[in-house]
C-alpha cells in the first residue's frame, strides 16, 4: 500500500512537471496553476507514503527496513524521512514543489508575462529533474525511495545512524537547511527567465528581492543550528569543522550573501548586472553541487550518503546549469552592459563592490579546499586532505576585511563622499572600536588576530548602532524595518557571532584526566570533581551517565551504546553568557568506584554564537517589512531598450501589474 501510494504521487510528480513546461510553453495557464497544484499533490502523497509507512514500521518498505526501527522514538522516527538518501532527495522535491505553488499563487494573474512563464518553465525543469531521480525506473537504480523488499518474521529494523537519533536538532536543522538551499531555486529561475526574455534591467529584481531573503535566512538558521547540533553533540569543542558538507552549506550562503548587497547597486544605480545575474545562477550551482558532494559517497562525514548512479545525475545536472546560465550571460553580454559607473573609491557602491569581490574570495578559497583533495584523488588516485589550519589561515584574513567594509560601507553616501565627512561619520565607531581592543586587554586578552577581530568588530557594530539611531530619529520605531535598517540588526548579529567565533577559537582550553569518585580535578581554574555513573536504558540504546560537579553545578556526561552497535558520547554543558565549560565522558569506569576518564573544554562566549545568530534571523525578519518606499528604477514589465521580448513560444504583451 505505501510503495503504491509513493510510486503513484512521484509519478503524478513527475508527468506534471513535463506537462507543466509543456502548458507554460503553449501559454495554458489554467493548465500551468493545475499543474503546479499536481506537483504539490504528487510529492506531499509520496512524503505522507513513506511518513506512513515509518510510522507503521512497514519493512516491505527498502527504505524503512534500511533505517527503520520500532525501538527508535517517535519524534526521529518521523524525522527519519531525511536520514538517509532517497528520504532526503523527497524532502528536497517536497520543498521545491512547495515553492512552486506559492511562485504560482504570488504571480496567478501574471502567467501570461513572458517573465514569469519562463521562470515557472525553470521551476518546472527542475522540479522534473529531482521527480526523474526517484521513480522507480526499470534497471535503473538512482534515489529510489519506494522499492520493496522481503524481510524475516520478527526483523526490527536497524534504525537510522546514532548521530542522527541522539538529539532534537535532527527533527528542525536539516528541514531548515533545506528550505534554504531549495529556495534559492526561485530567484535562478528568474534570472534564467530575464536572460532568455531580454528583461535585463531592473525589472526582474523586484521579483526575487524577498524570496532570495527567506532562503537566505533559512540557510542562515540551518548553519547556525547545525553548528549549535555539533557544539552540544560531538563533544570535541568545536562547532564547525570545515567538514566538506559543512562547506557546501556554506558556499551558497556566502555567494546569497554577495548577491543580497550588490542587488541594491543595481536597483539604485544600475550596476553590477552581470555580477548580480552570475551571483543568482551561481549560488543556485552551488547548491546543487553541495548535494552532489553529500550524496555522492565522495567525501567521508557524519553528514554524507553514499550512492552510485545519484552522484554522476547531479554532476551532469550541475554542470548542465552551469553551461547554460554562461551560455545565456555570453548570449546576452552586450545588453548587459550597467548604464551607470562609479564615480569614487568613496562611494557605497564601491564598497559593496568590495564586498562582493571579498565575498568571492572567501568563497573560492572554501571550495578550493573543498573541492582540491577529490580532483587529486580522480586525477592521481591518491588521497590527501585539507584540514583546519588551512581554512583557518586563507579565511581569517578575509573575514577581518569584510569587517572592516561593514564598519565603512553604511556610511558612505551613494556616488561619492569627502574624506573630512567621512571621517565625521566613523569618528564614535571608531571610538568603539579601539574600546572594545582596551576591553579585551584588560579583561585579558592576547593575539594579534582575536584583537583585530575585537576592534573591527566594535568598528562595525558602531557603524550599525550610528544607522540604526538615527533611522530611529527620523522615522521612530519604523526605523527597524526596511532592508536597510533590517540590515543593520543584521551587522550587528554577524559583530556578536565574530567576536564570539574569535574568543571561543583563541582562548580554547581544553584538559583530560582520570578522576576516581569524589576525587578533584582542576580544568582552566575550574573545580571538577567526579561524583558517580549510573545507566540508562532506552529502547533504542543503553546509556551510561556520569554525574559531574562543574563548580558546584551538576552536569551529566553520557555514552550512549546503541542497538544497531554505534557508540555516541554526549557531553554535559555549563553555559553562562562569560563561558561554557563542557565535560564529556571519555573512559568508563571497569567496575563501580573506579575512576573514568573525562575531557573538560572550557571556551569563553559560546553562547553568543546563537544570540548573534538569533539577531541575524530578526534582521532578516525586519528586512522584508518595507521601509521607506522609494520607486523602482524600471517597471518590472519593461524590457531593455533594444532588446525584444516577441517571438517563440514565450512571446506576448506583458501583463501589466
Amino acid at each position: 500500500m505505501n510503495v503504491t501510494l509513493g510510486v503513484l504521487g512521484i509519478a503524478v510528480a513527475m508527468a506534471a512537471s513535463a506537462l507543466g513546461v509543456f502548458a507554460v510553453a503553449v501559454r495554458h495557464l489554467n493548465r500551468v496553476k493545475l499543474c503546479a497544484w499536481l506537483v504539490l499533490g504528487g510529492a506531499a502523497l509520496a512524503v505522507f507514503a513513506m511518513e506512513r509507512a515509518l510510522i507503521t514500521r512497514d519493512f516491505s518498505v527498502l527504505y524503512v527496513a534500511e533505517n527503520g526501527s520500532h525501538a527508535t522514538p517517535a519524534l526521529f522516527n518521523v524525522a527519519t524521512l531525511w536520514a538517509a538518501l532517497e528520504g532526503s532527495i523527497l524532502l528536497w522535491a517536497f520543498i521545491l514543489a512547495g515553492y512552486l505553488v506559492l511562485v504560482m499563487m504570488k504571480f496567478r494573474d501574471r502567467l501570461g508575462d513572458p517573465l514569469v512563464g519562463w521562470a515557472m518553465a525553470v521551476l518546472f525543469v527542475v522540479c522534473l529533474f529531482f521527480f526523474v531521480l526517484m521513480f522507480n525506473w526499470p534497471n535503473l537504480d538512482l534515489a529510489q525511495p519506494f522499492r520493496r523488499v522481503q524481510v524475516p518474521p520478527g526483523f526490527e529494523g536497524p534504525g537510522p545512524n546514532p548521530l542522527l537519533q541522539n538529539h532534537w536538532l535532527m527533527a528542525v536543522h536539516p528541514p531548515m537547511l533545506y528550505l534554504g538551499y531549495v529556495g534559492f531555486t526561485v530567484p535562478f529561475a528568474f534570472a534564467v527567465a530575464a536572460l532568455v526574455t531580454g528583461r535585463l534591467g531592473e525589472g526582474w529584481l523586484l521579483h526575487t528581492r524577498r524570496w532570495t531573503l527567506f532562503a537566505w535566512a533559512f540557510l542562515t538558521a540551518g548553519i547556525i543550528l547545525g553548528a549549535w547540533w555539533s557544539w552540544d553533540v560531538l563533544g570535541w569543542g568545536g562547532y564547525w569543522g570545515w567538514d566538506p558538507v559543512e562547506n557546501a552549506s556554506l558556499l551558497p550562503w556566502l555567494t546569497g550573501t554577495a548577491y543580497l548587497h550588490s542587488v541594491m547597486v543595481q536597483e539604485r544605480r544600475g550596476m553590477l548586472r552581470v555580477w548580480n545575474l552570475s551571483l543568482v545562477c551561481a549560488t543556485f550551482a552551488l547548491t546543487i553541487l553541495g548535494t552532489f558532494l553529500t550524496r555522492s559517497g565522495l567525501v567521508d562525514s557524519v553528514h554524507a550518503f553514499s550512492a552510485d548512479a545519484v552522484g554522476p545525475a547531479l554532476l551532469v545536472f550541475f554542470a548542465l546549469v552551469m553551461v547554460v546560465t554562461v551560455g545565456l550571460i555570453a548570449w546576452r553580454g552586450d545588453k548587459l552592459r550597467s548604464p551607470g559607473q562609479i564615480d569614487s573609491v568613496l562611494s557605497r557602491e564601491a564598497s559593496f563592490l568590495a564586498n562582493n569581490l571579498f565575498f568571492g574570495v572567501f568563497a573560492f578559497v572554501v571550495l578550493l579546499g573543498t573541492v582540491f583533495p577529490l580532483i587529486v584523488e580522480v586525477l592521481n588516485d591518491d588521497r590527501i586532505s585539507v584540514g583546519t589550519p588551512f581554512f583557518n589561515r586563507m579565511t581569517m584574513p578575509v573575514g577581518l576585511l569584510l569587517l572592516f567594509l561593514m564598519a565603512v560601507a553604511p556610511v558612505l553616501p551613494w556616488r561619492k563622499t569627502t574624506l573630512e565627512r567621512l571621517s565625521q561619520r566613523l569618528m564614535w565607531p571608531s571610538w568603539l572600536g579601539v574600546g572594545s581592543v582596551l576591553l579585551a586587554l584588560l579583561l585579558g586578552a592576547r593575539g594579534l588576530a582575536p584583537l583585530l577581530a575585537f576592534g573591527l568588530a566594535g568598528f562595525a557594530g558602531g557603524a550599525a548602532l550610528r544607522q540604526l539611531v538615527l533611522a530611529g530619529r527620523r522615522q521612530g520605531w519604523r526605523g527597524l524595518l526596511g532592508r536597510a535598517n533590517g540590515g543593520m540588526v543584521v551587522h550587528l548579529g554577524v559583530v556578536v557571532v565574530a567576536v564570539a567565533v574569535a574568543a571561543s577559537n583563541s582562548y580554547l582550553h581544553q584538559s583530560e584526566f582520570s578522576v576516581a569518585p569524589g576525587e578533584v580535578a582542576y580544568a582552566n581554574g575550574h573545580e571538577i570533581v567526579y561524583l558517580s555513573t549510573r545507566e540508562k536504558v532506552f529502547d533504542n540504546k543503553i546509556t551510561t551517565e556520569a554525574v559531574v560537579l562543574v563548580d558546584g553545578e551538576a552536569v551529566r556526561a553520557g555514552v550512549s551504546r546503541f542497538n544497531n552497535g554505534g557508540v555516541v558520547r554526549t557531553p554535559g554543558t555549563k553555559s553562562s553568557p562569560v563561558r561554557d565549560i563542557q565535560v564529556a565522558l571519555l573512559d568508563l569506569p571497569d567496575v563501580p568506584g573506579m575512576p573514568a576518564g573525562l575531557r573538560v573544554t572550557v571556551q569563553p562566549l559560546t553562547l553568543w554564537l546563537w544570540i548573534g545568530g538569533a539577531i541575524m534571523l530578526v534582521g532578516a525578519a525586519l528586512s522584508a517589512f518595507p521601509g521607506r518606499r522609494r520607486s523602482p528604477t524600471q517597471p518590472v514589465s519593461a524590457p531593455v531598450p533594444g532588446v525584444s521580448v516577441s517571438g517563440g513560444s514565450m512571446s506576448g504583451v506583458p501583463v501589466g501589474r
